[in-house]
């Protein structure tokens, strides 16, 4: 299968992502909103292969929107995915994530579960977190000594 991606910056209004996020169950009300980047992951022919979206929180970031586009799951490039937007950002800040479906996935890359109590409250006043997803929804943040 693929063993190089590159990700390329893209923007909420593109109608790839929209269908790819909305046929992974994810949401697509916010993605317009200041603030928010998304990246489309390519193959070295130029195929979409999957999506992620990165949303900054005063010094922090939500690590948002992951999806792999079906015929490409099961080879690794969820992880290529996020590894490549992980090592795209800059500054100190921490990373989190919020799942209601993901979270297996997401430990295995170094992410842990977080109270909402100990989330700061730029992150817990996204959209993500104040209104889109579920109160049940696990929160993650991604532990740097494992990265």
């Amino acid at each position: 299968m693929l063993r190089r991606i590159e990700l390329l910056e893209t923007h909420g209004n593109d109608m790839e992502l929209r269908v790819a996020l909305d046929a992974a169950g994810l949401p697509t009300d916010d993605v317009n909103d200041e603030g928010r980047t998304f990246f489309k992951a390519v193959s070295d022919d130029g195929r979409a292969v999957g999506y992620c979206g990165i949303e900054r929180c005063a010094g922090d970031i939500l690590l948002r929107s992951v999806v792999v586009l079906p015929a490409y799951r099961g080879h690794g490039l969820g992880r290529m995915i996020v590894d490549g937007t992980l090592r795209g950002l800059d500054g100190n800040g921490d990373v989190y994530l919020v799942t209601t479906t993901a979270a297996p996935f997401f430990s295995t890359i170094g992410f842990s579960v977080v109270a909402r109590a100990n989330v700061p409250a730029a992150v817990l006043a996204t959209r993500q977190l104040s209104s889109i997803c579920p109160s049940s929804a696990t929160v993650m943040k991604l532990n740097r000594s494992l990265t």
